[in-house]
């Protein structure tokens, strides 16, 4: 299992590699000049070049290229008296491993750069809208999960017309709304017309300021209404293919055999066929994840949820491309771990995965 994971983990590394040699030269020949933006289009040419040089934008794109891995890299090479050593600091933590020369090897953390709007830590910028996308996305998912497999397991096993029928509109009502309605009438059915009655509001962050201004709290409601929605059309993908799946392998030979043996209906199912009809619902849970990650625009943008979705729209609305390529890499980084966890699941829910 080691070898196995560390070959994932390589492999990994190499897509990472990929991904970011990607991004680079895709936002390399954008059209658009991000010191235009950030000075405006009647800026003084002088002032335009300096920028250019301090962001290293008149360097050749092969120099630039190799300069934006070496920033990536945790293992780094710097001259020293193209930077000096004080200029360090802006790679913090950092370790000084080695001086050669003229040349510094760093040992630090990924170096994202800095926005050209904010003038912030692209780190920094990340680091305040990730949690909020992977809290949402963790409770969507928890809720389309839980649901999905017990609407899923009822439907496979009980002929209950009035429950498939329910069953049959919640995944009709989950597959056929676009994110974006389904955003829109949430909020306005849930937190304008009920909100007498549900007590929600359509728009509030995870944490809310009181009404003195003395300090934010913690304020759990506002996650409900975004969470569901986000859940909504992962939850009518997971009862479907719970109840699929399911079917057919209760219909299988070793499942009879169990039956024979006398054992009751509901360790059959949870202990034999349930775990062999996971698999594909871990592969549609895993892939809903991780695109919850990449970042639910349209359902943050209407409830007000300050994600990762929304710091990329606003940086590719303003040429901030640190900010953006940040973000792709980082949730390049989490898919790679997603999908790591996925194949070791695989393996523990079905005997029949062979690692080699």
């Amino acid at each position: 299992m080691f070898s196995y994971v560390v070959r994932k983990v390589l492999y990994g590394v190499a897509v990472l590699l990929g991904v970011a040699t990607l991004v680079f030269f895709l936002f390399t020949v954008v059209p658009g000049d991000p010191v235009r933006m950030m000075l405006g289009q009647r800026a003084d040419e002088k002032d335009v070049q300096v920028i250019r040089e301090e962001l290293g934008l008149d360097k050749s794109i092969g120099y630039q290229y190799f300069s934006y891995l070496n920033d990536l890299s945790p293992v780094s090479f710097y001259k020293i008296k193209e930077n000096q050593k004080e200029q360090f600091e802006k790679y913090k933590p950092y370790l000084i491993v080695a001086e050669m020369s003229d040349v510094a090897v760093l040992l630090k953390f990924p170096y994202l750069r800095y926005s050209y709007q904010s003038k912030r830590p692209v780190g920094e910028i990340l680091s305040e809208a990730f949690p909020n996308t992977l809290i949402l996305a963790v409770v969507a998912i928890s809720i389309a999960l839980i649901l999905g497999v017990t609407l899923g397991i009822l439907t496979a096993v009980a002929n209950n017309s009035v429950l498939n029928r329910i069953t049959l509109f919640i995944t009709t009502i989950g597959m056929s709304l676009p994110s974006f309605f389904a955003a829109i009438l949430m909020a306005w059915i849930f937190g304008f017309v009920l909100e007498s009655v549900t007590g929600l509001s359509m728009t509030g962050s995870l944490y809310s300021v009181d009404d003195y201004g003395s300090g934010a709290y913690l304020d759990l409601k506002n996650l409900i209404l975004p969470a569901v929605t986000l859940g909504l059309r992962p939850l009518a993908v997971v009862v479907e293919l719970t109840r699929t799946t399911l079917s057919e392998v209760m219909s299988m030979d070793y499942i009879r055999t169990a039956k024979a043996k006398g054992l009751r209906k509901w360790r059959v199912i949870t202990k034999h066929a349930l775990r062999n009809a996971m698999t594909p619902v871990i592969t549609a849970v895993s892939g809903w994840f991780a695109s919850m990650l990449a970042g639910a625009v349209f359902v943050e943008y209407v409830f007000d949820w300050k994600g990762i979705g929304v710091v990329i729209v606003d940086a590719l609305d303003k040429f901030d491309f640190p900010v953006v390529m940040g973000a792709v890499l980082l949730i390049g980084v989490m898919l790679i771990i997603i999908n790591i966890i996925v194949d070791v699941i695989y393996a523990s829910l079905d005997p029949r995965v062979r690692l080699q």
